[in-house]
């Protein structure tokens, strides 16, 4: 069994070069960028799946709960990384190619531990080190181009010189190794397989070379050896193996992201029923999920409501039965019920955000605008910096007639995004709303301030 020293932290050269601050405003900014170029999903069910097993990867690493945001992009790549801020991207590819959730694990482990080991911090060092600037375009490349389009990278470095460059790789598979061991030891104190790193790695590797034109782009950007996978298979022996069961979440997670992959709903029907006839799946409960909401999808409500109130019947207290039998209620037109089957679920589990967003958009969808940005103001007070509650709050809002909130939250969501100016403007219009009481425009006033300054602070740094 592997000993981990616990030695104390007393922080590197490193940390002199980006102050907590400026990471957090790089990682607004790096979010920013990402939402153009990249297509976020914003599906408050998987996005706390991977909230879930991100954080038990960082409670197992034992560096502290930190400032990690995981969030899922919906593109078949098999990729995921890490940017400032604790910023995680998990690709929709990567969870459908996992085959267990120690996989998937390992992946995101491996991402985690580029936070942890401060890599970005290291990075801009090492440049300072060697005469090179570490412009934003630099750290672009490093980030959005070494870890999510190889040749983005390429393209975002061109101007800098073949030595930099080469010292820039080298440096970068000196993170990669150190991500693996660090990675690694993680996943086993979070009691998921420490095999399933190199397992995974090699699996993938043998992917490449059968179909050389359509290499995972993981491999692209995180290039695999044959060495590095035995490192990696060393460190895993040093654990020994942890056959830990796969939560239903994560085939629940996949059934989803599965049907949320076809564009015709009878090919997602019959894709489900033919997995289901033939008893060719991983899990059957989350395999019948996956048919109710391609039923859905195409329409066959009472079908699917069949199946989800089978479903439920067995798991009561999963969150996605719940929303799905809720919602299948609704559409069969018994809303009360619905109403009534989330505000319950909600009652027994108040801290359960995908619930409670389900319980405020059936109320919004029933004419009860107030009573749902209620609910959605007790969220965000749990989510401060959540962009879709905030969109959220500002529609509910509106459509209670609330004018000074509704450019409030969309302050809020705009800023959550990195838009600061026009957040700014936003609580301008806001202040200007007819019969503001003193405690709203107070409240306005303050967050109207700190924008304007991280403002300044921002044109400072630049």
């Amino acid at each position: 069994m592997a000993q981990q020293l616990g030695l104390p932290d007393f922080g590197s050269s490193a940390d002199l070069t980006l102050s907590s601050a400026q990471e957090h405003r790089l990682g607004r900014e790096f979010m920013k960028s990402v939402r153009e170029s990249l297509p976020v999903v914003d599906d408050p069910l998987l996005t706390d799946y991977l909230e879930s097993l991100g954080n038990q990867l960082v409670a197992a690493s034992g560096t502290g709960s930190g400032n990690y945001t995981f969030f899922l992009v919906d593109d078949p790549s098999v990729n995921a990384f890490a940017g400032p801020d604790g910023h995680i991207g998990v690709f929709s590819g990567l969870v459908l190619a996992s085959g267990t959730e120690s996989e998937l694990a390992a992946v995101m482990a491996h991402e985690i531990a580029h936070e942890t080991q401060h890599h970005l911090r290291r990075m801009i060092e090492d440049q300072k080190r060697s005469s090179i600037p570490a412009t934003a375009a630099l750290i672009a490349a490093a980030i959005l181009g070494a870890q999510v389009n190889a040749d983005l990278g390429m393209a975002a470095m061109a101007g800098v010189t073949a030595a930099a460059a080469q010292r820039q790789i080298n440096f970068t598979r000196e993170n990669e190794k150190e991500a693996d061991r660090i990675g690694i030891a993680s996943l086993a104190a979070a009691g998921f397989e420490p095999y399933a790193m190199p397992g995974f790695f090699e699996r993938l590797a043998k992917t490449s070379r059968i179909y050389e034109s359509s290499a995972p782009e993981f491999l692209r950007t995180h290039p695999v050896t044959t060495n590095r996978i035995a490192d990696a298979l060393g460190r895993a022996a040093d654990y020994g193996h942890k056959q830990k069961p796969d939560d239903l979440r994560f085939h629940l997670a996949r059934a989803r992201l599965r049907e949320r992959s076809f564009h015709n709903p009878e090919k997602a029907i019959a894709h489900f029923r033919s997995q289901l006839e033939s008893k060719r799946y991983g899990n059957e409960t989350a395999t019948r999920y996956g048919y109710a909401l391609a039923l859905a999808y195409g329409g066959r409500i009472k079908d699917a409501r069949a199946i989800a109130e089978d479903l439920l019947a067995k798991e009561p207290n999963q969150a996605e039965l719940i929303i799905l039998a809720a919602r299948l209620e609704a559409k069969s037109g018994a809303e009360d019920q619905a109403l009534k089957t989330l505000q319950t679920a909600v009652g027994l589990r108040p801290t359960n955000t995908p619930l409670r967003l389900a319980y405020a958009d059936l109320l919004m969808a029933t004419g009860h605008a107030d009573r749902a940005l209620k609910t959605l103001e007790d969220v965000s007070r749990r989510r401060p910096a959540d962009a879709l509650i905030y969109r959220k709050m500002s529609d509910a809002a509106l459509k209670s007639g609330q004018k000074a909130a509704t450019h409030r939250y969309r302050a809020e969501r705009l800023h959550a995004e990195g838009d600061l100016d026009p957040a700014i403007l936003q609580l301008e219009i806001a202040l200007r709303q007819p019969g503001l009481s003193y405690q709203d425009a107070a409240g306005i006033q303050a967050r109207l301030d700190t924008f304007r300054q991280e403002k300044k602070d921002a044109k400072k740094e630049h």
